[in-house]
């Protein structure tokens, strides 16, 4: 696992794009794994600027989410569906063919996640997975509990989870409290992951990830086991863990 300190968030968010644009030189048709919430913004921002300038292309790409909140139409303000197409999607040259976000409304939930892992696999797998993590150390939404899934799956979420979530709806009740989440395997299935963070109530959740210990009480924590992981936080989490220097 490399460790990469940075400044802050805006240079969070240029070094994970410049390491998309590189897998992407490197191979057009890169299958992509893609997370919603307030940590990829600037990424993705970085990316369509890139995008605008001419430096990328995603037109041979394809995308899956993390992830899609239960009982949402995907057209709802607050879906991930529509979090994608105005944060990113609408701005880029990604054929909407090739994006795939999980149907949080499907009368069958389970049969949506299994046709989820097997769309995944028959698109060989995810080349290269984004993460954020919670406060909590969820990623995904897989949350912290004494037993986790390993395929996409049907979550209830954690009151720390809906709370913080409630910040975009109207009343915290509209909140959704569940969601179709990749499980713990389909995320460490990625050839590569990249798991970005910023501010110091990260701080806990990183610090349980590079611990040297693996608990499902901290989901993030499970990353130690992937042989090619990239975790970029900024300046204000590696003072709180006391981490002077990028780690290799």
């Amino acid at each position: 696992m490399r460790v990469l300190v940075v400044e802050n968030y805006e240079e969070m968010s240029r070094e994970a794009a410049s390491l998309f644009q590189i897998r992407i030189e490197e191979k057009p048709g890169l299958v992509l794994g893609l997370a919603t919430g307030s940590t990829p913004i600037g990424t993705y921002k970085e990316l369509i600027n890139r995008y605008q300038v001419g430096k990328i292309r995603f037109q041979q790409a394809s995308v899956f989410n993390l992830d899609e909140y239960c009982g949402l139409d995907k057209n709802h303000e607050q879906s991930y569906a529509r979090f994608m197409e105005e944060n990113f999607f609408r701005s880029i040259d990604v054929d909407r063919k090739n994006t795939f976000i999980p149907n949080g409304n499907a009368k069958d939930r389970q049969a949506e996640c299994e046709r989820y892992d097997t769309l995944i696999r028959e698109r060989g797998g995810i080349d290269l997975q984004l993460l954020g993590i919670g406060e909590n150390g969820h990623i995904g939404f897989n949350e912290p509990n004494d037993l986790l899934s390993a395929g996409t799956h049907q979550v209830e979420l954690e009151q720390g989870t809906i709370e913080a979530n409630s910040r975009f709806f109207v009343t915290r009740e509209e909140v959704p409290k569940s969601a179709l989440t990749m499980g713990m395997g389909t995320i460490l299935k990625a050839k590569e992951i990249v798991l970005l963070a910023s501010g110091a109530k990260k701080a806990d959740a990183i610090q349980g990830l590079l611990s040297g210990k693996i608990s499902t009480k901290n989901p993030a924590s499970f990353l130690q086991l992937h042989p090619r992981v990239t975790v970029i936080i900024d300046r204000e989490i590696a003072d709180a863990i006391k981490l002077k220097q990028d780690v290799a």
